[in-house]
């Protein structure tokens, strides 16, 4: 029934002229625009999210495969999220040295968690970097604004280090196998996190919610959840290091 039902759905887009399929879907690309928009630096432009998100609307009504388990909504979110992310990659607006320091977070925690085999805690990580606490807090509203954990994550000041989900429709075999056990691990990863962290990413990336409604959620200030969402960020980036290799 679902397959039939996403087969109809892609059938439909597919025939739509492109003005027609922006129509129809433009609230959703916007949605999608205003959702990354709040945890981006001010000089980030919402209408050039938009304009990247409707070409990934258009890419995903030509690469839909019939008989997928998701619906063409579901799909075309990925591709238009995706299409957000690749113009954000063309300008990166943050400094070398918080890259650098962010680095040396996700170094720390995962140190700190090999060693003790529990969740580093925030005095532990500040000890191990030789850092106070506004400093602290500072990094961690950083890792929320910067690209921890996107297509391409600098590892050195004039190198970068791709994580890569290969497209499903061209992809090898092989590739799509690793794509698989990557989101598999990333899955388990998320899961393991300390509960509050865990919350913190349902509310925001399944729920939607932007980080003051998180905040309300929790009864906290956005401000915190901000510095709890990038905690969970660099522990995530710090337990997938081997994807980075």
């Amino acid at each position: 029934m679902v397959k039939s039902y996403a087969s109809a759905e892609y059938s439909a887009a597919q025939k739509m002229p492109a003005d027609e399929l922006v129509r129809q879907y433009a609230p959703l690309v916007r949605r999608i625009a205003y959702h990354l928009r709040g945890r981006l630096p001010a000089s980030i432009d919402t209408g050039d999210l938009i304009q990247a998100g409707m070409i990934g609307l258009l890419e995903a009504a030509r690469h839909y495969v019939a008989g997928r388990e998701a619906s063409f909504e579901t799909f075309a979110g990925i591709r238009i999220r995706g299409a957000m992310i690749d113009e954000l990659r063309k300008t990166d607006w943050t400094p070398r040295s918080v890259h650098r320091k962010l680095r040396e977070m996700a170094l720390a925690i995962q140190q700190i968690e090999n060693e003790t085999g529990g969740d580093a805690g925030d005095q532990a990580i500040m000890q191990r970097m030789g850092i106070d606490p506004a400093e602290y807090a500072k990094l961690l509203v950083d890792a929320t604004s910067t690209r921890v954990l996107s297509l391409n994550m600098s590892r050195e000041d004039n190198e970068a280090e791709e994580l890569q989900i290969p497209d499903e429709v061209t992809a090898e075999p092989v590739s799509q196998l690793e794509s698989q056990r990557m989101l598999t691990d990333l899955g388990e990863a998320i899961a393991a996190l300390p509960e509050r962290e865990k919350l913190v990413m349902s509310l925001y990336y399944d729920e939607e919610l932007n980080l003051k409604e998180v905040g309300e959620v929790l009864g906290v200030s956005e401000s915190r959840v901000c510095q709890i969402h990038g905690k969970a960020l660099l522990r995530l980036r710090s337990r997938l290091s081997e994807w980075r290799q």
